[in-house]
């Protein structure tokens, strides 16, 4: 075959995956009905961009590699709004409702008209504009006269099409030369919606924060606005941002009469759109909607805070026309959220297992709020509180983001008592008294890897669950062994004497009680256990900034012994998927590129190693070259990314990092990663499993080696992801959740049968 033949051939092998993966994500994505395995997608997924890479030019816009998620970018631009994103002015109860309708009557001059309702979503506004069908800008609202573009961002967003499907397409004619192009010359499409973080997600997100040692984010649009503006989109892309339309911009070569139909439109252009959307007719259907949604919205995957009530007519929307900032033709019915005012009587400083300080704010009198009473909440960190300006003994008015997490709104002003204080920064940790503090920008640590609060957090994480899973060793009787000085450091807990132990679980006034020898045993029986965890285990329960289960599970199987990691030079460290994100590249392109760093290490541009004597000075003086950034901005941007590499180079190669794991081997600590032999058969290649309650043949260990071993993949949570569930004895509410996504249950029987072994 000719090269040309050979490269005609790609170009259709090109088209077809294209359309075989859009139709994927439709299904997935739209309809929440897969047809194929993750790892089925990620085999198509990955053969286009061979291709693509082999044949650069034959790389399209709207192709579904672009959502991967590029190089990190290096700021956002302002772009000017089509037509103008204007707010929605709000009401806060029914009379407000019912004197919109009767502005709107009057300036129709008719009660021919209708409404539609929708719920409010609480997060942040996003215009995506769509020119002969591709997506070409995605703009924030800003000011609403213009926002920053964030069209790199947008694109890994997996429900926002990056190619538009038309109604009727079939009998359109395609656009010489563009695939797929169901559009016309110069048609532009503006959709306009919100851009959210599902609750199920932002648990996720935080769960990884904690793992990493690292302040929880308050709330999901907080979270989901920081995400939108990162600069670097695979972040973004694995925050797992969603999107839905609730607007339009500007509209060529494009006619829509009513918004009930613009929804309908939206759909057929393949956007999700919102199930809960109703025309709702006059304004007695209309408070309808909002006194069932009151109730409905509880049970929703995202956070709302109200109802957008919109004319349904665009025609009438023109007639009604807007003030300086809102339409006439529309309202915001907002929730009151329920809260409470209290005093904030006291602030209390608590040290977390990486020395990390977090302000928590305790209440007098507790409030009653979504069902509980509220003593306390974080503040989360000092820019926080000089951003709300919360002083100590001010009236402070408190909620629960998403009816769950409690915090601090703002503050009554007028009720500021003469003897309210500022919250200082401490200039001691409060658990060791150490001045030697951290400060990166709203947060504070202590840097004394002694630090009785640290430890006493390290050890109760290093016995947790994920970690090395010693149920045994509880929250008191690791604070009364710290108490009695028998155990100072993580190692220690592998010194522990039965004696020791015996002496720490008595009670003072124990009298004639049975005696703490059977418990003490039970704690040591515990303790051995946990030596045989494995290196996974072993770094994902050190504390190590940034470095949580998953990622101790990445590098294990990378490294799968301490010695080989231990080697490990930081630059091998930043290969390793999804723990660089290109700064390896980009590292090798500044070397090559410029003359005053060629021949240095990572480790010597990072600070780990000192640099040769006078190139630090010819760094710092080297100018840019043309639209390059100087070399000195250039290393100083490469510090900024590969952070979790970065953090765990620097306790592996700290004298404290060194030591803890050479007397943790020492003590009998296995310091190797088990690699599963995947030989014979695997039934369960491409499966993504969940176990639940008791199994009768397997432990927890052994079936999920089990499971690998046979090319499956074990996880903790289900989602619409999970292949099966495997259910034993009691199972929980895993279980519920299977069954309420419809994913399919095995029982140990079915399990052993589906595996060829029943």
């Amino acid at each position: 075959m000719s090269r040309q033949s050979g490269t005609q051939a790609e170009a259709e092998e090109l088209h077809q995956l294209r359309e075989e993966i859009r139709r994927h994500d439709d299904l997935y994505y739209l309809h929440a009905r897969p047809e194929i395995t993750d790892q089925q997608y990620d085999g198509l997924l990955r053969r286009l961009l061979e291709l693509e890479a082999l044949h650069p030019e034959l790389v399209t816009p709207d192709s579904p590699s672009q959502r991967v998620g590029g190089n990190p970018i290096e700021g956002f631009t302002t772009v000017k709004h089509a037509v103008r994103m204007m707010s929605i002015d709000n009401t806060y109860d029914e009379q407000g409702v019912r004197d919109f309708d009767a502005r709107v009557r009057k300036l129709l001059g008719t009660d021919d008209f209708q409404y539609t309702c929708e719920p409010k979503i609480d997060g942040v506004s996003l215009s995506l504009r769509y020119e002969n069908g591709l997506l070409v800008t995605a703009a924030t609202r800003g000011n609403g006269v213009a926002g920053d573009e964030v069209t790199s961002n947008a694109r890994t967003i997996r429900n926002i099409p990056l190619r538009l499907r038309r109604r009727n397409q079939e009998s359109r004619s395609r656009k010489q030369g563009a695939e797929g192009g169901l559009f016309q010359e110069k048609e532009v499409v503006e959709v306009r919606g919100e851009v959210f973080i599902s609750r199920e997600q932002f648990a996720r997100i935080n769960a990884a924060q904690e793992e990493a040692g690292l302040e929880a984010y308050a709330n999901p649009r907080n979270t989901a606005a920081g995400t939108l503006k990162q600069l670097d989109p695979k972040v973004v892309a694995a925050r797992k941002l969603e999107f839905l339309p609730h607007g339009s911009g500007e509209l060529v070569g494009l006619s829509v009469k009513t918004y009930h139909e613009w929804q309908a439109d939206l759909e057929e252009m393949g956007f999700r759109t919102n199930p809960h959307f109703k025309c709702c007719g006059k304004i007695d259907g209309v408070l309808d909607y909002i006194h069932s949604f009151a109730e409905a919205r509880k049970g929703l995957p995202y956070d709302t805070d109200g109802v957008v009530v919109k004319i349904d007519r665009f025609e009438q929307r023109e007639v009604l026309g807007e003030t300086a900032k809102a339409p006439r033709w529309c309202i915001a019915y907002k929730y009151q959220p329920e809260q409470g005012v209290t005093e904030l009587a006291r602030v209390v400083f608590q040290v977390g297992k990486t020395g990390t300080i977090t302000p928590v704010g305790e209440f007098e009198p507790a409030i009653f709020i979504s069902g509980t009473n509220v003593y306390r909440a974080s503040l989360h960190n000092f820019d926080e509180i000089d951003r709300k300006d919360i002083r100590l003994h001010d009236q402070v008015i408190v909620e629960k983001a998403g009816e769950v997490i409690p915090y601090v709104v703002g503050v009554v002003a007028e009720k500021r008592p003469g003897h309210a204080k500022k919250i200082e920064r401490p200039k001691a940790c409060p658990s060791c008294q150490s001045a030697d503090l951290e400060h990166d920008g709203g947060f504070v640590r202590c840097m004394n890897p002694s630090c009785p609060a640290q430890l006493a957090e390290r050890i109760r994480f290093w016995a947790g669950r994920n970690q090395m899973d010693i149920d045994e060793l509880g929250e008191k009787l690791i604070e009364k062994l710290l108490a009695k000085g028998f155990v100072k450091s993580i190692p220690d807990l592998y010194r522990l004497t039965q004696e020791q132990l015996v002496e720490t679980l008595k009670k003072a006034d124990a009298k004639g009680e049975s005696s703490p020898t059977k418990a003490a045993s039970n704690v040591l029986e515990g303790i051995a256990a946990s030596k045989g965890r494995g290196l996974t285990r072993v770094l994902a329960g050190l504390g190590i900034l940034h470095v949580g289960v998953r990622t101790a599970q990445v590098v294990a199987g990378h490294f799968p012994t301490l010695d080989g990691l231990m080697k490990a030079t930081l630059e091998e460290l930043l290969s390793i998927p999804d723990m660089g994100g290109g700064v390896v590249e980009d590292f090798r392109k500044y070397r090559d590129r410029y003359e005053v760093l060629s021949g240095l290490t990572m480790e010597q541009l990072f600070g780990f190693d000192s640099l040769p004597k006078g190139v630090a000075e010819k760094i710092a003086a080297a100018e840019a070259k043309g639209r390059e950034k100087a070399p000195a901005a250039a290393v100083e941007e490469l510090k900024k990314r590969g952070v979790v590499a970065q953090s765990l180079y620097m306790f592996l190669h700290s004298a404290a990092g060194k030591a803890t794991l050479h007397e943790l081997r020492k003590l009998g600590v296995k310091m190797e990663e088990d690699v599963v032999e995947r030989t014979g058969p695997q039934p369960l290649a491409g499966m993504t499993v969940v176990v639940t309650g008791t199994l009768s043949k397997f432990s927890r260990g052994e079936i999920k080696k089990k499971i690998e071993a046979l090319g499956g993949k074990s996880v903790d949570s289900v989602s619409k992801n999970t292949t099966f569930v495997l259910a034993g004895e009691e199972a929980g509410s895993k279980l519920d959740k299977a069954k309420k996504l419809g994913v399919e249950v095995l029982d140990e029987a079915g399990f052993l049968k589906r595996i060829g072994e029943g």
